[in-house]
């Protein structure tokens, strides 16, 4: 059964197209997807990513629990900082890619793609029963999905700061100036009490909103309200706006660059596996990573630029003198640069910038060039 957030009928009254993500009925645009990137990366977008997970992790072992259960360290983070990380299978295979959030010395909140929440809360659930019975007997950490309570609004841009200020944001509370990047703060707007967080997948600054699902519609109506007093134009924004956003800034998207298929070594996170092997006392999956350290991987994520007119899609094959070395895993023509651009996996051994490829589109050879990623930085 197709599942829909707490707004798709306000996504539906603003005229959306709509499309599967992983099950969910999702916006992918609401009228131009071009002027919708153009607006993130000019002004501001308000996105409706309440599809997203939100698994909440407690107990006095918690943080434990999670330096066993994911690559990354979550028992010395900070309350009020967030972390990226990655959960495995018992082979290193990347099951999900997700922000996990210290809430205080005793709770974390773990945000999994939407398709991938069931298969992250089974497998935190399974870790948890398996740190509890064998690594620290009757550990104190339970596992909660709360996703299906959850609304998740984000607003992304340079103006984004703006719009929030301008619903209220620093009434009443720390000015949005002293929020850093992946960090969060509690928020009341409107009466509703928020956890404000300043991350974000487009390559700009941007902000995300985690609310009770009653809530949802009105926060997003106030959002646009205030968006009415800032310089630009600021536009509701859908799945098309977010992917071409996301590749512009080299972000991968898990079902593309990043699968059961991959290891955190060939998506370029080699140095976060090598940490986590060599500091945490309990991990899991470790036989699996240190034998993945002790060999380079065949093929790594790499990116691609083409000066021509055609981009390449995902599953174009990347060739060299005539010679398969790749697959293009997304690519599309870049908005804010004005040529294609792509993300691949290519052999490690053609991974230096300049490099000169071909690409297969269908049937024709067209020439890319191996690009330093991102592709695009915004401005300090």
């Amino acid at each position: 059964m197709t599942k829909h957030t707490p707004l798709h009928d306000v996504h539906a009254r603003l005229g959306a197209s709509f499309t599967d993500f992983g099950g969910w009925d999702m916006p992918l645009k609401y009228g131009s997807e071009l002027a919708e990137h153009r607006a993130v990366r000019e002004a501001a977008g308000i996105f409706d990513l309440s599809h997203m997970g939100e698994v909440r992790v407690t107990g006095s072992d918690a943080g434990a629990l999670l330096d066993y259960a994911l690559v990354a360290k979550y028992s010395s983070m900070a309350v009020g900082k967030a972390k990226y990380g990655v959960l495995l299978d018992a082979a290193g295979g990347l099951v999900d890619d997700l922000i996990t959030y210290r809430i205080a010395d005793d709770e974390f909140l773990v945000v999994p793609n939407a398709s991938n929440t069931p298969a992250v809360v089974e497998a935190l659930e399974a870790r948890a029963e398996e740190f509890r019975t064998e690594i620290v007997p009757d550990a104190a950490a339970e596992v909660a999905d709360e996703s299906a309570d959850t609304a998740l609004i984000a607003v992304q841009g340079p103006q984004s700061q703006a719009v929030l200020e301008a619903a209220g944001a620093s009434e009443g509370g720390a000015p949005l100036d002293e929020l850093g990047y992946y960090a969060w703060q509690p928020l009341t707007l409107d009466g509703v009490e928020i956890m404000l967080a300043r991350t974000g997948y487009t390559g700009e600054d941007g902000f995300e909103l985690y609310l009770p699902n009653a809530s949802a519609e009105a926060i997003w109506e106030l959002l646009f309200s205030a968006a009415e007093k800032v310089d630009g134009e600021v536009l509701p924004c859908g799945l098309a706006a977010r992917d071409s956003l996301r590749l512009e800034a080299g972000m991968p998207l898990y079902g593309n660059e990043l699968s059961l298929e991959h290891s955190p070594l060939d998506a370029g996170l080699a140095r976060m596996v090598e940490l986590n092997v060599r500091n945490k006392e309990h991990l899991f999956a470790r036989e699996a990573l240190e034998g993945l350290l002790a060999q380079q991987p065949a093929r790594v994520l790499t990116g691609l630029t083409s000066q021509g007119r055609r981009a390449a899609r995902q599953g174009a094959t990347v060739l060299l003198d005539g010679e398969q070395i790749g697959e293009i895993t997304s690519g599309q023509p870049s908005p804010t640069l004005g040529h294609p651009i792509a993300l691949a996996y290519l052999d490690r051994e053609h991974t230096e910038p300049g490099t000169a490829v071909s690409v297969d589109i269908r049937g024709k050879s067209y020439d890319f060039t191996v690009a330093e990623l991102p592709f695009y930085r915004r401005e300090k």
